[in-house]
């Protein structure tokens, strides 16, 4: 009971009202439903991003640039980037922009390291000269650990590594994440913390290479989905699960003297509920059942490009310090999230989509 007053209390709109806000990568999928909720929450809020990347995209159907300012700034272009950020004058940040795709990062390994390093690097820089900044959360990933292909779920505390170009470049960057934290912002008080989230699912993804928009678009169409790994296995959450948390954690390192707890001003995992953790194939079959009529083939595929064959996260400790748990199912995650895509296909509003499901995941807190 108490970790859900803890929940309520600081994803509620007293706190957020008026909140200068700065959302980096806020034109992406995570980034467009986080914007969404601090709206909804009455915040402030800035958007540092590139254009969107994909036709369609959330950012645009959810029209999101009528409630928030946009600034479209490359965040490996440090002197722009600075300057918005003294514009903002932010008192919380959440760090989101990225080059998100393991396989994109196979074939871009430089553009990877630069967004992923460099800009996680140039925002941290642009940071220490904010006045008035109460909290930053920088978005990395569950790939950043070094996947010993166990069957353990990865603590906070375990190894990092990566073995393709963007679980190394994200686990790069929670190492600079790290040393700004321990160099320079303890010094001034201001609490810095990462988060490490699970594969999200939800309406609004239309990147390629993800396993629920790859489904819609063949089935939209008609088409058989390919699936390539089907026993591969992860952890995988709707995107108001993982958002939940960095709200949470974000809210929470923003109160006095939070800076001087080492714990809290650490990473964090936030993943999914425990039935969760399946296989590709799992996921596959749930979404067929939630789409209807729906055709897949699999084929276990061993192409040049490693990809992690097991995953899992250990939520212990943002249970235990933030009274954090996910509380949508897989197969209702799935459901929603297919759902979703059925309704936008039928004409139905993006926005009102969106701010209905987020009035229904408060509802549950």
């Amino acid at each position: 009971m108490e970790g859900l007053v803890l929940i309520r209390v600081h994803l509620d709109n007293v706190f957020w009202r008026d909140k200068r806000v700065v959302v980096t990568g806020n034109t992406g999928f995570k980034g467009s439903w986080l914007t969404l909720w601090l709206k909804r929450l009455g915040a402030r809020v800035t958007g540092i991003a590139l254009p969107p990347s994909t036709h369609p995209n959330l950012f645009t159907l959810a029209e999101i640039a009528d409630f928030s300012d946009v600034s479209y700034c490359d965040v490996c272009d440090y002197p722009a980037l600075k300057r918005v950020i003294e514009q903002a004058r932010p008192e919380i940040v959440f760090h989101l922009a990225a080059q998100p795709l393991v396989r994109k990062s196979y074939r871009s390994p430089v553009d990877t390291f630069a967004t992923n390093v460099m800009g996680t690097v140039n925002l941290l820089e642009a940071l220490r000269a904010v006045d008035g900044l109460l909290a930053a959360v920088f978005v990395t990933t569950d790939k950043v650990y070094k996947n010993k292909e166990w069957p353990w779920a990865y603590r906070e505390n375990d190894e990092l590594g990566g073995h393709d170009p963007y679980s190394a470049s994200k686990a790069a960057s929670e190492l600079a994440i790290a040393s700004y934290r321990s160099a320079f912002f303890s010094n001034v008080g201001i609490p810095v913390a990462s988060v490490r989230a699970g594969n999200i699912i939800g309406g609004g993804d239309y990147s390629s290479d993800r396993l629920i928009p790859d489904a819609i678009r063949a089935w939209q169409s008609g088409q058989p989905l390919l699936v390539r790994r089907p026993n591969a296995t992860r952890p995988w959450q709707h995107v108001l699960e993982a958002l939940a948390g960095y709200l949470l954690l974000a809210a929470k390192l923003s109160q006095t003297d939070s800076h001087k707890d080492k714990e809290l001003c650490s990473a964090f995992n936030f993943g999914p509920t425990s039935d969760a953790n399946v296989t590709v194939k799992d996921v596959v079959e749930l979404a067929r059942q939630a789409f209807g009529n729906a055709l897949v083939t699999y084929e276990d595929v061993k192409d040049s490009l490693h990809e992690a064959s097991t995953l899992s996260l250990d939520t212990a400790k943002a249970r235990a310090l933030l009274g954090f748990k996910p509380h949508w199912s897989l197969e209702e995650s799935i459901q929603r999230t297919v759902a979703w895509y059925q309704a936008i296909d039928q004409g139905k509003s993006a926005r009102e989509l969106c701010e209905s499901e987020i009035q229904e995941y408060e509802a549950m807190l």
